[in-house]
Order: structure tokens, then C-alpha cells, then sequence
């Protein structure tokens, strides 16, 4: 099944956006009715806050006095996190619960409004934030919730800010239309992207993109690597290492084709291939095929490794997995560090991608017409090396 993590600030509409997803026939697990649910009459989770704050927070009925609880954890940091680890385990418990009944072949939306705050953005397929301008939510607070001027903004700066929503979002949704405008938007959303997703997602395939490398606008590329590698790690658990390499990885070096190159460093290709299913699971299937990086410096010496793509057509993803240590290792590493260090030979390297794009028609031309400048690439990287003393993996 697919997992979408869907949040943004109160007033921004994320409500509206899950109801939609919800006609589209996603399953929704809303986080707060799952908050509500932990702490109803007769659960540990009413009887923990109990003790945490006295039996002052209950009404004359039994249940949870939300504004008396609120009076006492709003602007108080330390009350607050009490009461966060009484009911955030709860929530998760419940949401993986709910996750685990869905069918197979499910679209599952959590929304849930403190994804961001939580860390919870790698657990996720995908990311979707809804934002709205800070004027306009404030607008929604107070003349559709009832709330004053005061208690808008209080409630909005205790949130999280939209930068670092924006960082955790693979898809952004802005809200400062009318409600058929971004009912459109989703529709869009969910027809072009995460019906696709799911679907590449069961089969263990990779989303399908153009064979001509088209040039397009040039997103964050440190920001999506990040949010891929952070959900490679959290996917496999522990710490493996991920590294950003390809053109991309590289400020300043315009990326003609959009491809978002990572390297997973293993021991020993029985490893890498033991990897292989959960990497599906997370969104990474492998590519069918035997892959071979060129050992550069000797002709016709090959290293074999493994090669994932991307179930999310949002993205086009190449993962390469390699052994730590082999020649094909080395060099994705060796010529990130070069071209990010000496501008003349990243230059060189964005003209004669330029040339390629210009000259090729399909990938496979344009991937053979790379090597005769990777073999010299490789020279004078290995000679720049030597003379600053350059070791792989300094950086990510």
C-alpha cells in the first residue's frame, strides 16, 4: 500500500484537502480523531494524563476538560512534551493499527498536523503539505472558527514555520484560491501522480519517464536528495550510507536531465541484493538487468553493482548500489568533490552535457557519449586528489 503523510498549519486547509482524498477513495487516519480516541473515558491514555496533571482536567461526566488541559500546557514547554508523550505513542500505536486493516492495494492518508514537528516525514511514500498565506489563515481562524486575533496567531506560532514545511514536502499544495481551485489541484495530484504511485509501488516497478532528457526548471536538488536519503535510511533502519553524487549533488551545474543520482554503500553484492525487497517496499525497486560501472584507468574492466529507481513518477531517481571501496564507488565520489571544488571543470562538464542534450535523442546515445569525457574527467580528478589529498566519502 501507499503511505502519504499530509499536513500543513491550522488554517492553511488541510482538512479540506484530506476530505478530498478521501472522495477519491484514499483511506484517511486522521491523527486528531485518533488524539480524541486515546483519551476517551476508561483508556490508560485519559488515566496517564490523570496523573500527569490532576484530576482537575476531567469533567463533572468523567471526560477530558480540553480547555482545562489546554490552560495548562499552552505556553508551558515542559507540560507540553508531558503531554505529547502520553498521547503521541498512543496515536502511532493506533495509526499502525488502522495501516495494518487497510487492503494491499490502498492509498492510505494520515494527516496528521505536527508531521513536521514530529519528524515523522521519512515513515512516508510521500510527503504532501498544504500551505496559505499567513493573512488569509488567520482570516479562516477567526471569522470561521470563532477565535480572536490573539488566539489565531498564538496557535499558529505554535506550530512549526512553512520554510521548514516546504523542506519535508515532496508535494506542495497552496490554498489561496477557492475551494473548486484546489479540489482541482488535488484532483490533479491524485490522478498524476499517486494513483501512479501506488500502482508502480505494488507491481515493483519504476515510475516511467521520457527517453529525451528534456531540460526543466530546476528544483531544490539538495532538498530532494535529502528527503530520499532520509527515507532510504529510515526504510532500512540504522544508519546506512547514503551518499548524494551526479550532477546534481553539484551547486551551480544546471541538470538537463532531471535525474537524481544516490549511491548505497554496502559490503558485498549479497548484501546489496538482500536489500533489494525492503528498498521495493520504501519505494525503490530494483531495475531489472545487470548493471557494470567502468573501472577507470583500465580498458574493459568492469565492477558489477546494482541499480534501483523510483516508484514515485514525481521523481526520477537513479540509486546506485555499490561496494564500498570499488573503482565505480571511488569515482561517483572522487568527481562530486572535483566539480564541486574546481568551477573550470564543472563548467566544462554543464557545456558538454548541453552538447549531448542538443546532439542526442534518447538516453542510451547520451549515457554512451558521457564516457569518453568521464575517462578524462577521471584523469584529472585522480591528479587533483594528489595534490590536496582527497579521501572518498569527506562529505554527502
Amino acid at each position: 500500500m501507499l503511505r502519504v503523510g499530509l499536513t500543513g498549519g491550522i488554517g492553511a486547509g488541510k482538512s479540506a484537502v484530506a476530505q478530498r482524498f478521501a472522495e477519491r477513495g484514499a483511506v484517511i487516519i486522521d491523527a486528531d480523531v485518533l488524539a480524541r480516541e486515546v483519551v476517551q473515558p476508561g483508556t490508560d491514555g485519559l488515566a496517564a494524563i490523570v496523573a500527569a496533571f490532576g484530576a482537575g482536567v476531567l469533567t463533572a461526566d468523567g471526560e477530558l476538560d480540553r480547555p482545562a488541559l489546554g490552560a495548562k500546557v499552552f505556553g508551558d514547554e515542559p507540560a507540553r512534551r508531558t503531554l505529547e508523550g502520553i498521547i503521541h505513542p498512543r496515536v502511532r500505536e493506533r495509526t499502525a493499527e488502522l495501516t495494518r486493516a487497510a487492503p494491499p492495494d490502498a492509498i492510505v492518508v494520515n494527516d496528521v498536523p505536527l508531521l513536521v514537528e514530529a519528524g515523522l516525514s521519512p515513515s512516508y511514500h510521500l510527503v504532501v503539505v498544504v500551505l496559505a498565506d499567513r493573512e488569509l489563515r488567520m482570516q479562516r481562524l477567526t471569522q470561521l472558527r470563532g477565535m480572536t486575533a490573539a488566539e489565531a496567531a498564538a496557535r499558529i506560532e505554535a506550530q512549526t514555520d512553512d520554510e521548514r514545511r516546504r523542506a519535508a514536502a515532496d508535494v506542495v499544495l497552496t490554498n489561496d484560491a477557492d475551494l473548486g481551485d484546489l479540489h482541482a489541484r488535488v484532483d490533479q495530484l491524485w490522478r498524476e501522480r499517486i494513483v501512479e504511485f501506488e500502482r508502480n509501488l505494488r507491481l515493483g516497478r519504476s515510475a516511467r519517464h521520457q527517453d529525451q532528457p528534456a531540460e526543466r526548471a530546476e528544483p531544490d536538488w539538495p532538498a530532494v536528495a535529502a528527503r530520499l536519503i532520509a527515507r532510504i535510511r529510515h526504510g532500512l533502519g540504522g544508519q546506512p550510507e547514503v551518499h548524494h553524487i551526479g550532477s546534481t549533488s553539484v551547486p551551480f551545474l544546471s541538470d538537463l536531465s532531471g535525474v537524481v543520482d544516490l549511491m548505497l554503500s554496502v559490503r558485498t553484492l549479497a548484501e546489496a541484493d538482500a536489500l533489494a525487497g525492503r528498498l521495493g517496499e520504501i519505494g525503490f525497486p530494483r531495475r531489472s538487468g545487470e548493471w557494470f560501472d567502468n573501472a577507470r584507468g583500465v580498458p574493459g574492466m568492469t565492477w558489477p553493482k546494482r541499480l534501483h529507481g523510483c516508484a514515485d513518477p514525481g521523481y526520477e531517481v537513479n540509486l546506485h548500489v555499490r561496494v564500498a571501496g570499488s573503482p565505480g564507488w571511488r569515482f561517483a565520489l572522487l568527481m562530486r568533490d572535483h566539480l564541486r571544488a574546481v568551477p573550470e571543470a564543472r563548467d566544462a562538464y554543464a557545456a558538454a552535457k548541453a552538447a549531448w542534450v542538443a546532439s542526442i535523442e534518447d538516453r542510451e546515445g547520451y549515457a554512451e557519449a558521457k564516457e569518453p569525457w568521464f575517462d578524462e574527467e577521471a584523469r584529472a580528478a585522480d591528479d587533483w586528489a594528489a595534490s590536496v589529498g582527497w579521501q572518498p566519502g569527506q562529505a554527502s
